[in-house]
């Protein structure tokens, strides 16, 4: 098991249908190898899940900072495209994070995210596959792979909730290289 005491990581969730599984599957992971967690989003208060889940904001997405964390996910769901693709303070959290070189993941429609924010360029990976997420990817120049899990360096990306679990031993063990 890997030991990530001191780990600080940010699960950035939309305020409503975040998709209950790519949170709360991670974060319990993250949690048991010894990570610290902290569920952001664009306003505090209660964010409810697509399957009835309920999660307590405790940042806000423009109060996160790169040197204060060590990972961030991009938590997907329907709610994801309406309060996270184009979320310029999200995108610009992302550029500083894979600057300083710290993990970056994203499930689901979430994917999506990162491509908007123009870090996919020249990388392979994967989303929940619809029209506008492969278009997206394909807009943010990433190569689309159709698997679960896929991770280009420090980018960790997965396709939907039935990759939860795999997606959150992959952040894991890339942190673990980082926290050795």
């Amino acid at each position: 098991m890997a030991n990530l005491k001191g780990a600080k990581v940010a699960l950035v969730i939309a305020p409503s249908a975040f998709r209950d599984e790519e949170l709360f599957v991670p974060k319990e992971l993250l949690e048991q190898a010894g990570a610290t967690t902290v569920i952001a989003s664009t306003n505090l208060g209660e964010a409810t899940g697509m399957l009835g889940g309920k999660a307590q904001v405790e940042k806000e997405i423009a109060n996160l900072k790169s040197e204060e964390l060590d990972a961030l996910i991009v938590v997907g769901g329907m709610g994801s495209p309406e309060f996270l693709w184009n979320e310029k303070g999200l995108h610009e959290l992302l550029e500083k994070l894979s600057k300083d070189g710290k993990v970056v993941g994203a499930i689901c429609l979430s994917g999506a995210v990162l491509a908007n924010a123009g870090l996919l360029s020249g990388k392979k990976a994967t989303v929940w596959a619809c029209p506008e997420s492969l278009e997206a990817l394909e807009k943010g120049k990433a190569t689309f792979v159709d698997k679960p899990v896929v991770q280009d360096g420090k980018f960790i990306t997965a396709n939907g909730p039935d990759a939860a679990n795999e997606f959150g031993e992959s952040i894991i063990a890339e942190l673990s290289k980082v926290k050795v």
